[in-house]
């Protein structure tokens, strides 16, 4: 038995034994959160090793359980998978750390509950990373909607349960109507649902029954946040703020575009993609509502809701850039997973600071906050950069091929649509910390005392904000492992 395969069901497991952990020690904070935090440093770990040995041209693959004749629940390592993977465990630690200092600092009831759910959605994170086929990625897709759903109901009011009860309605909503009628129809005509390059439909395959199931996909997965089904992410932001980035930038949304690549890489194929002539409206709903939900952030005062209604503007993004159907769109979208996920995670921790230490939320009260909060909202400037595409931080890189696969497949409306976007982005952003140091006639005279969030949630916020700018300096390792997508047999 290869024992660095092995690897991959360790992966999945240590969050799981981390939950026998975090539950024996419920009435032991320090013991339950070290707990979190040795497990999320041990994951990372395991996925380094499996990134260095894929590096050297190993095949990682395990076989749990076969259901039927070539229907298994199995896993296996590829580069995209390896993406997914790699920044899911580098922010799980971050991110619970930084939860060490909001639930603390923000005396939140039931942190037993919240850092065993947490663990649970990394594992089913980790499964998903890593499935070899669609009925793996499905099984596991459902797993994570329904272990964090206690976490957007965390609060218990009233507002929370509803916020739930919208959450889980569109994910286990479209992925009963959509994702499995067109799973299902794939067996059907495929034979198989493994993931493989080129695609695995027959060349005899009617188009429409293609674009059919193109349709169902793209809707099914929800997660991805494709208008008209993206209302369950707004909706989700009544849970604290540790949940928010985890749903943002570690676990849910990542694994909604994250399965939308796989499947038009792995199950469409790109050549396939580009004869599906549905494929072209979806591209441009994808356009519209990046743009549509860029407007709809300008108009929120909430800081948390013009965030969500940022992240669902940023998926369309990764959208556009897999329905382009090239390799460089497939790679920019990719790309866009680390560099979203590093930036968006910042303004979230910094989003949750500034609640803590000021108490305060709407983004027209934070005028001259910079002067309280210089760490902060210094944080939330780089992490702004980063989102817009500008440098010197990592969003520059993802902008960059996203942006260069529409001149390649001379869809300048779409370039059109992407710079318009960023442009909205440094409307939506650029001002909040702006106005937090340099607030003009509003600014309050006399000395302000420095009163930053607690330390545990300072170093999060510094380290996420940190590697926004070392991604920008440093891409290579992102760009190589990206480009490793089409280069191997199968993935």
């Amino acid at each position: 038995m290869d024992t660095t395969a092995m690897l991959i069901d360790v992966a999945i497991l240590t969050p799981i034994i981390a939950v026998v952990g975090i539950l024996a020690f419920s009435k032991k904070p320090n013991l339950r959160e070290a707990i979190s935090l040795i497990a999320g440093v041990t994951l990372l770990a395991i996925n380094l090793k499996l990134y260095s040995s894929f590096n050297h041209g190993e095949v990682l693959s395990r076989q749990w359980l076969e259901i039927l004749p070539g229907l298994n629940l199995s896993f296996r390592v590829d580069a995209l998978g390896l993406l997914f993977g790699l920044v899911a465990s580098l922010l799980w630690p971050v991110t619970t750390l930084y939860a060490i200092g909001y639930m603390r600092g923000h005396n939140e009831d039931h942190q037993t509950r919240f850092y065993a759910c947490f663990a649970i959605a990394i594992a089913a994170v980790m499964a998903i990373a890593y499935a070899e086929n669609l009925f793996t990625l499905f099984i596991f897709y459902e797993v994570l909607s329904l272990c964090t759903y206690p976490l957007v109901t965390h609060a218990g009011t009233e507002k929370a349960k509803k916020g739930g009860r919208v959450y889980l309605g569109i994910l286990m909503g479209t992925s009963i109507a959509f994702f499995l009628p067109a799973i299902i129809i794939t067996w059907l005509v495929a034979g198989t649902l493994d993931f493989q390059q080129g695609g695995i439909f027959p060349e005899q395959t009617p188009i429409a029954l293609l674009s059919l199931l193109l349709v169902l996909f793209v809707f099914g997965v929800a997660k991805a946040a494709v208008m008209p089904f993206h209302r369950w992410l707004p909706a989700a932001m009544v849970a604290p703020t540790p949940v928010s980035a985890l749903l943002h930038a570690v676990a849910v949304v990542k694994a909604g575009v994250f399965s939308l690549i796989k499947i038009l890489v792995f199950i469409f194929g790109l050549d396939t993609l580009q004869q599906i002539p549905v494929s072209d409206y979806l591209l441009y709903l994808a356009g519209a509502g990046v743009v549509l939900a860029s407007l709809i952030a300008m108009r929120q005062d909430n800081l948390k809701a013009r965030l969500a209604y940022s992240t669902i503007s940023q998926l369309g993004y990764i959208t556009v850039g897999v329905l382009l159907a090239v390799e460089s769109g497939v790679m920019g979208s990719a790309m866009h997973i680390a560099t979203h996920a590093l930036g968006k995670i910042t303004l979230f921790f910094c989003a949750g600071a500034i609640l803590v230490a000021s108490h305060k939320s709407e983004i027209s009260s934070m005028v001259g906050l910079g002067r309280s909060m210089p760490i902060t909202m210094t944080a939330f400037f780089i992490a702004s950069l980063s989102i817009i595409g500008l440098p010197p931080t990592a969003g520059t890189w993802s902008k960059w091929w996203l942006l260069t696969a529409t001149l390649e497949t001379d869809h300048l409306i779409l370039m059109g649509v992407l710079i318009l976007s960023s442009l909205l982005n440094i409307a939506y952003l650029l001002p909040i910390p702006l106005r937090a140091f340099f607030p003009g006639k509003q600014a309050v005279s006399g000395p302000v005392a420095i009163h930053e969030a607690p330390p545990a949630a300072l170093i999060a916020l510094c380290s996420t904000a940190l590697a926004c700018v070392l991604l920008f300096f440093f891409p290579n390792p992102l760009f190589e492992l990206v480009s490793q997508i089409f280069s191997e047999g199968t993935p």
